[in-house]
């Protein structure tokens, strides 16, 4: 493959994959992250998981046309099934929604034996994964905010190991916005929040002529998060 192919959204990812380690990539589309990082020499090797055949198909063809066959194993299967518990030593899943990735993860608990570390990029949702990984006992380690194309994307890493969560007295607020994000509060960082309060305000007014005891509730707890995280922009 031409390494050009790769997006930023991917190069940042594979940044966060350890050298030398059997990485798999669960719903690999093309298999341009997998192929890339063996053509950078970055990993041993590398499985590319895809469930649905066109996909899989894709897949194939990439890792072939690169003559990667011996590198890189394209297997047709749903989430985690594709791997064998201690196979691989970094997981990595992209461009699916938080909600998504977490039920991957759920799902394929007993396959993540031996994996040291998890890099995920959530389209949306990642508040969702950021709550997984704690009740799993992952550390959520590095995280980045970036823009391509128009879209803004987050990658969270979590590691296997013992460490101090880095959420404070402000979690819920952490893990809605990212405790790494919220401290680097770069540009696009704040471009999506102020994106994000555009919308509940928008939301608030549709609810200003309802007096529905429930709606008075979602209300108060929408309010209360609009007022949190104007909060974080200003300060």
């Amino acid at each position: 493959m031409k390494r050009d192919k790769l997006s930023l959204r991917l190069k940042t990812v594979a940044d966060y994959v350890h050298r030398e380690s059997v990485m798999a990539d669960i719903g690999s589309d093309h298999a341009y992250l997998p192929c890339y990082l063996v053509l950078e020499n970055q990993v041993a090797y590398a499985i590319a998981g895809e469930v649905n055949e066109g996909p899989y198909q894709s897949a194939l063809k990439e890792v072939q046309s690169a003559n990667l066959q011996t590198k890189i194993s394209v297997r047709k299967g749903d989430g985690l099934e594709v791997i064998s518990p201690n196979e691989a030593d970094v997981i990595t899943i992209c461009g699916m929604g938080g909600q998504l990735i977490t039920s991957i993860l759920e799902n394929g608990k007993s396959k993540l034996a031996g994996v040291k570390r998890l890099v995920l990029q959530p389209n949306v949702g990642a508040d969702s994964i950021r709550k997984w990984l704690i009740k799993e006992g992952w550390t959520l380690t590095h995280e980045e905010i970036l823009k391509e194309d128009g879209k803004i994307y987050e990658v969270l890493v979590a590691d296997i190991q013992e460490g101090v969560q880095p959420y404070t007295k402000d979690e819920s607020l952490e893990l809605l916005l990212g405790p790494y994000l919220m401290k680097q509060k770069n540009k696009t960082f704040i471009e999506k929040w102020k994106g994000e309060l555009e919308q509940w305000n928008k939301i608030m007014l549709q609810m200003e002529s309802s007096q529905s005891p429930d709606l008075m509730e979602r209300k108060q707890q929408l309010l209360k998060r609009i007022e949190s995280v104007e909060e974080v922009l200003k300060s």
